[in-house]
């Protein structure tokens, strides 16, 4: 379990992020055309997923638009942008922003991706959230980097998530 702080309230998640060096677990994620996603869908790319509460809040968003700017230049990358929003409420964001680097997907049919990865906050006003973490693999699903952001309230370090994939 993680303890994190959300407004310097004590926040704690339902576990702990995938360790560097092991394989990622499959998941199934909601895209936004209402289709199911699974890791299947981004073999041989490196992943950064981006995981965080709601993109309706300002945080949320700024680290949605800094990961689309980048992804428009990485090889190779695809970037996953994971909450437990609804669908339509990630496409409506994004066409609003004209964002079409990123890859919207939502855990909130069944809340296993939270469950799985540990990314459930268990406490607070957030609580059944899922926490502000960065998670990147290798092409080959092996976890390369993580950051599992201490205030929520904070953007991630984007510089140290976009070094590690060069």
């Amino acid at each position: 379990m993680a303890n994190i702080t959300l407004g310097g309230n004590a926040v704690v998640t339902s576990g702990d992020l995938p360790k560097i060096g092991e394989k990622i677990a499959d998941f199934k994620l909601v895209a936004v055309d209402l289709s199911t996603k699974t890791l299947k869908d981004f073999n041989g790319s490196n992943l950064i997923l981006n995981i965080f509460p709601s993109v309706n809040t300002g945080v949320c968003s700024a680290a949605v638009r800094a990961f689309n700017k980048a992804a428009a230049s990485l090889e190779n990358t695809k970037v996953l942008c994971i909450s437990r929003d609804l669908p339509f409420a990630q496409e409506q964001f994004c066409a609003a922003e004209g964002l079409e680097d990123v890859i919207m997907l939502s855990d909130f049919k069944t809340g296993d991706f939270g469950k799985n990865y540990g990314l459930i906050m268990t406490n607070g006003i957030f609580d059944g959230l899922l926490s502000r973490c960065v998670i990147i693999t290798d092409k080959t699903g092996t976890v390369t980097y993580t950051e599992q952001v201490p205030e929520i309230g904070q953007e991630p370090n984007y510089d140290a998530a976009l070094n590690e994939l060069g």
